[in-house]
């Protein structure tokens, strides 16, 4: 390797994310990310140890640039959340709790409660395709189903909280999602 590369690597490397940028942004968007854990998984306990598996990945990780351990750290908590809720296709029954179990709910406890009440595969298809914006393809291979049975299980979510349109990003930017839809 001649010298002058060198720099070029060192320079490369720092790209890179370290462990405190993992912890600072764990801390940060830590109830938004527990949040998402609970979504995917509708049981405090499930959502505590996801976000405990992911938060143990993050430290080991080292291949992560610096602007993207957001996005790595939602989807290694979604594939943590796959891995400890396990959803299936019939739907079978879990032990859901409420977001908030106090008398003292806060603006939108409802809607966050009712998408804890959808069937597993509605719920984690709802959560992924439609409020954190993957695509009917992602969904299926992390989910290991068809897009056929993803798009079913986003239509019937969709159809049992209409109430929760408003979390739906504007037209104009799903217009990419929607398009990939099969005829």
């Amino acid at each position: 390797m001649l010298r002058s590369e060198k720099p070029e690597i060192a320079n490369f490397r720092e790209d890179y994310a370290t462990r405190g940028d993992f912890c600072e942004m764990l801390e940060r968007d830590l109830k938004s990310f527990y949040l998402l854990a609970f979504l995917l998984t509708a049981n405090h306990q499930q959502a505590e140890a996801c976000f405990a598996a992911t938060a143990e990945e993050a430290l080991k990780e080292q291949a992560v640039f610096k602007g993207w351990t957001r996005s790595w750290i939602k989807r290694s908590l979604i594939k943590n959340a796959i891995r400890i809720a396990t959803p299936s296709l019939n739907g079978v029954s879990e032990k859901r709790d409420l977001w908030n179990r106090t008398q003292d709910q806060s603006s939108g406890d409802d809607e966050i409660n009712a998408v804890a009440q959808l069937p597993p595969l509605e719920r984690f298809v709802f959560v992924m395709s439609v409020l954190e914006r993957y695509s009917l393809w992602n969904c299926s291979v992390l989910l290991g189903c068809s897009t056929g049975n993803v798009l079913r299980a986003r239509i019937e979510a969709l159809l049992v909280l209409p109430g929760t349109l408003r979390f739906v990003p504007p037209m104009e930017t799903r217009t990419a999602h929607f398009a990939e839809v099969p005829a």
